[in-house]
This record gives structure tokens, C-alpha cells and sequence, in this order.
């Protein structure tokens, strides 16, 4: 029980490392780091391998820790409005994994799940915090900030996640679980 739990707390750990590195592969040139989405990566990986709430909580520190350290991505709308989002992946993507069998298929479906999930909750964050600042958030704005921007984001980690999950689920038998 305690080795599930420090494997676990390693696991978060490293997934919150790579969500304040990976950006920087793809930074130097903001446009493709933004539709690219490579924080994202790693908070998917933590609900499907640490669960829910390791996903939920990894998911809403990093982009605040990395707007605060680095200050990118700006922290006001964007980084406020990025936790929710990320939570909301890190969440559902462990919940769904854990309620469903454990076939590969099902990692698309657990992946599709909350991918939708977070950019509705990105879209209501969104709205709300521009709302705040007495700024509108249209449909529009919403379309294409969670579809047609995004993209090269949507297709990398449709083909990164469930490959990285699938392989680490070979290496290590206590995740075929």
C-alpha cells in the first residue's frame, strides 16, 4: 500500500516536471508551442497513471507554478484559465480510466473524454474571468480557441498519450491493473 502511494507521488512529481520543461522544446516560437499544447501532455499521463485526484491537483498547480516562475503562460487569463482546464483533464482522464476495462481502446475513449471535458471547462473559465475584466468571450472565440487552434495539440496527443500509456503499461505489470 505504501509503495503504491510513493510510486504515486513520484509519478505526479515527474509529470509536474515535465509540465514546466516540455514547453520550453516548443517556446521559441510561441504560435506552435501554444496550438502544440505540450503541458498538457503530462497531466493527461498523471490521471492515467497516478488516478484522479494526483491528475486534478497536477493539473491545476503547473500552469499557475509555471506562469509564477517562468511567467509563461500569463497568469491572468491564461494560466488561471489553463488550471481549471488541466484539472479537468487530469481528473476525468483518471476517472475514466479506472472505471473502464482495461483495454487499449479505452484510453482513446478515457483521453477523448477529457479532452472534451477540459475545454468546456476552459470555455466556462474563460468567460467568467473575461467577464470579470469586462471583456466578452464569445462562440467564436470559444471555437477557436478550443478546436481550431488547437488543432496540431489535439492530434499530438491523441497519437502521444495512448502510445506512451500503452508502452508504460507493458514495462510496469502493477498499471495493467
Amino acid at each position: 500500500m505504501r509503495s503504491n502511494r510513493t510510486f504515486k507521488m513520484i509519478t505526479a512529481a515527474i509529470c509536474l516536471a515535465l509540465a514546466m520543461v516540455l514547453p520550453f522544446f516548443t517556446g521559441q516560437i510561441p504560435q506552435i508551442g501554444k496550438m502544440l499544447s505540450p503541458m498538457h501532455i503530462p497531466v493527461f499521463l498523471c490521471g492515467f497513471f497516478c488516478g484522479p485526484i494526483y491528475g486534478l491537483v497536477i493539473g491545476f498547480i503547473a500552469p499557475l507554478l509555471r506562469s509564477v516562475t517562468f511567467g509563461m503562460p500569463a497568469l491572468m487569463p491564461s494560466a488561471v484559465g489553463m488550471c481549471f482546464e488541466l484539472a479537468t483533464y487530469g481528473l476525468i482522464s483518471g476517472l475514466m480510466y479506472r472505471a473502464l476495462p482495461k483495454k487499449n481502446v479505452y484510453i482513446y475513449v478515457s483521453l477523448f473524454t477529457a479532452m472534451i471535458a477540459g475545454r468546456i471547462v476552459w470555455g466556462i473559465a474563460r468567460v467568467i474571468l473575461l467577464g470579470v475584466g469586462g471583456y466578452e468571450f464569445g462562440w467564436e472565440a470559444f471555437i477557436a480557441g478550443a478546436l481550431l487552434n488547437a488543432i496540431p495539440g489535439i492530434i499530438l496527443h491523441i497519437v502521444l498519450v495512448p502510445i506512451i500509456v500503452i508502452a508504460v503499461k507493458k514495462a510496469i505489470p502493477a498499471l495493467r491493473e
